[in-house]
């Protein structure tokens, strides 16, 4: 950071608080000045890879399994396992809106308890309800399955087809299911259930027994999804390793299997007129602005003080201590990933013209997975609108999100976030935790992952593995918590995840490289008996 940057950096700051009032004491005001110094030296850390090594999954054998008549079985019966996913998909189950979120927890119970789990149960929380399911096969191994059963909410008039109506239609790839849900997560899970059902089907019995927990509360951040390992975290500490049905595929047939997530922060931040100033009870007229506070102004100034001017480097004190720098292993799974890695491919898909401060390659894979991210997801305020209403707001509000890497506390993070607001003046501003949650890593010597590999491998579909990305869930309950390794995998490929016209691929075309829902089950099927032929994973 330049000289000429820094000094920038403390006027802007100091703006800030002289356009907010003098309403801080002089030792405040002394703290605060020691705080502009301090973030004048701060800078975004840097990470370095220092092997050349690089992870090769493709030395792993091949799975060399062959269930023929279990193959046979999904073929014969493709047309029902569409049904299946139809029939989670045209449920809706929006929890943000609690939106048919009691019926669909109660479909997925049932559908558990059709497929012959001994113990089946919807599990009460403090938010939206879980499911338990517990199928007792007689194996020496026990596969733990996470699932989530709700959606992101829908604006129906921005889908081709109607949302939950999960109708199959052409696409260039081929035929595709679309519906909210169809990728995420609703039609994968179900699609690895129709394998179970398969295997039971044509051999009476799973080579595996199952843990299932599912929630209803992925998609606000799992505030509650603990209380349902809570129920059971003594038999689930027994499994053997989880997976998380997921399609890894791209369209041509290239497969990524992460490791791995980031850990996540979401708050809001909030400024309403009080004795700082501002209207305290309700809007009044715009012309007041003359002489009275503005409460949206004040949330814009608090929220510029976190930040450097170009909103990429976070000024908060002590923000970026505890990351863990990327291990041996990690390492080498990051030289894996950047030989594949394709900085003007991704930012095509995603319609932006370039990563921040040029970045390209192995230095883009770092800052993405392990740099700490601070950023608003929207803000509201005063009429928004069309036409002209001319109102002075009292208050504003921010949503504000960050993906922490490796190594970060939530709360730690979020009372960094606190003292720096109250060490600028900004006592009065409002922060409420909404959710949050640590990373959680795998490592890629798990006999899990070992099995899941093999199993791509047969289908010739190595896979890029990656320590993380740079998303988040909550897996820490499992590698944290429950000290078991984690994966999410599966064949497959969609897209559409949050946005309008999501699609499961169903059937390929010919020049489409990923696979048909058929083969999507038939990898499960595979895995299953992979992972009961390995050795006990993680432990």
């Amino acid at each position: 950071m330049t000289n000429h940057f820094k000094t920038l950096t403390a006027i802007c700051a100091l703006t800030a608080l002289g356009a907010c009032g003098d309403t801080s004491s002089q030792s405040d005001r002394t703290h605060t000045a020691a705080s502009l110094d301090a973030e004048a030296s701060i800078e975004r850390p840097k990470y370095n890879v220092t092997t050349t090594e690089s992870f090769d999954a493709s030395v792993f054998g091949a799975y060399e399994g062959d269930h023929s008549a279990v193959y046979a079985h999904i073929d014969a019966n493709i047309d029902d396992h569409v049904g299946h996913l139809q029939r989670w998909l045209r449920q809706r189950s929006i929890s943000a809106q609690n939106d048919g979120i009691q019926e669909m927890a109660e479909l997925v119970r049932s559908d558990f308890e059709a497929l012959g789990f001994q113990e089946t149960a919807i599990v009460p929380t403090d938010g939206h309800p879980g499911v338990w399911g517990y199928l007792d096969q007689g194996a020496d191994k026990t596969l733990m399955v996470y699932m989530m059963y709700d959606v992101q909410p829908v604006n129906p008039e921005d889908w081709d087809s109607p949302p939950f109506e999960a109708n199959i239609v052409d696409h260039e790839l081929g035929k595709v299911i679309m519906a909210r849900g169809a990728v995420n997560q609703k039609g994968p899970q179900r699609a690895f259930l129709n394998a179970v059902q398969s295997i039971m089907a044509v051999e009476g019995k799973l080579p595996v027994n199952l843990m299932i927990t599912a929630e209803g509360e992925e998609e606000l951040g799992s505030p509650n999804y603990p209380q349902i390992v809570d129920q059971y975290e003594d038999r689930l500490k027994t499994a053997d390793g989880v997976i998380f049905p997921f399609p890894s595929q791209g369209p041509t047939g290239g497969a990524n299997m992460i490791l791995g997530v980031k850990g996540i922060l979401y708050y809001e931040l909030e400024a309403q007129g009080g004795e700082w100033g501002g209207p305290a009870k309700a809007e009044i007229h715009g012309s007041f602005k003359a002489i009275v506070d503005s409460p949206v102004w004040r949330l814009t100034q608090a929220l510029a003080s976190l930040t450097t001017p170009d909103g990429n480097t976070v000024l908060v004190d002590g923000f970026y201590d505890g990351v863990r720098p990327p291990t041996a292993e990690e390492q080498r799974l990051i030289n894996g990933v950047a030989a594949n890695w394709d900085d003007a491919g991704m930012q095509g898909q995603f319609a932006v013209s370039r990563w921040i401060d040029g970045l390209t390659g192995k230095d883009a894979i770092l800052e993405m997975l392990y740099t700490p991210s601070l950023n608003i997801d929207g803000i509201v305020g005063g009429y928004t609108e069309e036409g002209v209403k001319t109102i002075l707001p009292h208050k504003a509000l921010a949503k504000v999100d960050s993906r922490l890497p490796y190594g970060l506390d939530p709360d730690a993070v979020l009372a960094k976030v606190r003292a720096h607001l109250d060490a600028h003046g900004f006592s009065d501003i409002k922060v409420t935790k909404l959710s949050g949650y640590p990373a959680a890593q795998t490592s890629v010597e798990s006999d899990l992952v070992s099995a899941v590999i093999r199993v791509f491998n047969k289908y010739g579909h190595t896979p890029s593995v990656q320590p993380r990305i740079a998303g988040s869930a909550p897996f820490y309950q499992f590698t944290e918590r429950l000290n078991l390794p984690m994966v999410p995998t599966g064949l497959g490929y969609g897209t559409g995840a949050h946005a309008p016209n999501e699609i499961l691929l169903i059937e390929p075309k010919d020049d489409t490289g990923a696979a048909s829902l058929a083969e999507m089950e038939k990898a499960y099927v595979d895995m299953l008996y992979a992972l009961a032929a390995a050795g006990r994973a993680g432990k």
